[in-house]
């Protein structure tokens, strides 16, 4: 999350399971966070259950590439999750 939050300094994190068997974990806080990501210049303010989301994409999306399997198959199962979020097009944003 430091990576994709600059103000970002810690703290507890809840995990939740999905019906579809994939997983993700998101900061516990009220307050929303400013995203930043340069690979592809984006910037926008979501929730932590947002930002966490977008932070275990890019987890599950960079380990899939080192020849974790089960990593591509949760990185599409939760994005199938995603789109269903209320905050779905600052996801995908963040993640294109």
């Amino acid at each position: 999350m430091d990576r994709l939050c600059s103000t970002y300094q810690g703290g507890q994190w809840e995990l939740y399971t999905l019906s579809n068997s994939s997983f993700y974990m998101a900061p516990r806080r009220a307050d929303k966070l400013l995203i930043e990501w340069d690979g592809n210049g984006f910037t926008g303010e979501m929730s932590a259950d947002a930002a966490g989301i977008v932070a275990c994409l890019f987890t599950y999306s960079a380990l899939s590439f080192q020849g974790c399997e089960t990593c591509g198959d949760m990185y599409h199962l939760l994005l199938d999750y995603a789109e269903q979020h209320p905050e779905a097009s600052l996801i995908f944003s963040a993640i294109d």
